[in-house]
């Protein structure tokens, strides 16, 4: 027994990857410890895609009643993005095999705590101001940089924001702080959920076909890269960001503070699914009825693909990209449901905002 257990970590740790699966650093200590992480894992997982999608919908109905088109992803670039990805990867892997790993962490760490702050300003901001005091005003402010004049003018930066949003950005600053200090996980995790309910909230896919090329795209991406090559094993080890989830399996024996045993899930099995379930939620929206049918069922999909990946890496003693279990579950869902409901052609069909306008406005900035 204890041979096929060295086996299992073993090969975990051989075949690791950074946004692709979950893994271990070292034995489990206990089986309820690993039952314990691995549930708060998959419970990190569902919380940014639920919260996010609905942030979605709220964000996509503010941009319909000001009449503002969003940026969102064309065709071409669901098509580019696998490559850029890949290109990106690879860079990291040459990057991290000739300068040294702790200078490049700090470029790395000093770039996420800018991002991750920003990130985690935006979620709370809202709540944040109301549980100031009303002694503290909501002084409103705006930085704005521009070039030219009149109907040449052009606005490079252009921020509003109150005192209530200063503040809170300052809160975050000194966590984010306190976390390249520490890199505590619980910290890690608050920054990589900030960064996941962002991701779903505002990347944004216009129709189905955008999301299945990108999906589609990424699957052959995340499975190429960690079954055919050691690139993103390199990575992985080399990477110290808040650029996953991960839980202590041994938190029952060491406590929150002295845990070292974690088990991990990276950001993109949670965001790239989750823009895709975040697209399905507006659609349902835009039927007019009293369930969400297709958020509800894809997300639940999602959910059990979680499972799969757990269980398929347990039975055959190998890690699993997460995304290879996550993209057939996500599309497959809606496309069936559509068939039995008749929604099939109305799903095919439908557009968050027109095109056409999204180009002219491009060509107009």
């Amino acid at each position: 027994m204890a041979e096929a257990v060295d086996d299992i970590v073993k090969t975990i740790n051989e075949t690791n990857g950074t946004n692709t699966e979950t893994f271990y650093k070292r034995i489990p200590a206990t089986t309820e410890g690993m039952l314990i992480a691995y549930t708060s894992l998959v419970i990190m997982a569902l919380v940014p895609i639920f919260l996010g999608s609905f942030r979605s919908v709220r964000l996509h109905m503010q941009n319909k009643l000001k009449k503002e088109v969003p940026e969102s992803m064309t065709e071409k670039d669901a098509l580019m993005f696998p490559l850029i990805a890949s290109g990106a990867l690879f860079s990291f892997y040459l990057v991290f095999r000739i300068f040294s790993k702790e200078h490049i962490n700090l470029l790395v760490t000093a770039y996420f705590y800018i991002l991750g702050v920003a990130a985690l300003s935006n979620l709370l901001g809202n709540q944040f101001s109301s549980i100031l005091p009303k002694s503290i005003p909501k002084t409103k402010y705006q930085l704005q940089f521009t070039e030219g004049a009149g109907d040449k003018k052009l606005d490079w930066i252009n921020v509003k924001f109150t005192l209530h949003d200063v503040i809170c950005f300052i809160v975050c600053g000194i966590l984010g702080s306190y976390y390249l200090y520490s890199k505590h996980w619980i910290l890690n995790n608050i920054f990589g959920l900030a960064f996941a309910i962002n991701g779903v909230e505002l990347l944004h896919l216009n129709n189905i076909k955008i999301g299945c090329i990108l999906l589609c795209g990424l699957f052959v991406y995340d499975v190429f890269w960690v079954f055919g090559t050691n690139v993103m094993v390199t990575v992985a080890r080399s990477f110290d960001a808040p650029i996953k989830i991960i839980f202590p399996q041994d938190l029952l024996e060491n406590g929150i503070l002295a845990s070292q045993n974690y088990a991990m899930l990276g950001l993109g099995d949670i965001v790239i699914p989750g823009i895709f379930i975040a697209f399905l939620l507006r659609f349902d929206q835009s039927l007019k009825r009293k369930t969400n049918l297709y958020f509800n069922t894809t997300f639940l999909a999602y959910f059990l693909g979680l499972l799969t990946t757990v269980f398929i890496m347990h039975i055959f003693k190998a890690a699993q990209p997460a995304l290879l279990y996550l993209v057939p579950a996500c599309l497959i869902t809606p496309l069936l449901v559509a068939l039995i409901a008749g929604d099939f052609k109305a799903l095919i069909s439908y557009e968050d905002h027109n095109m056409e306008s999204e180009k002219s406005s491009k060509k107009s900035k």
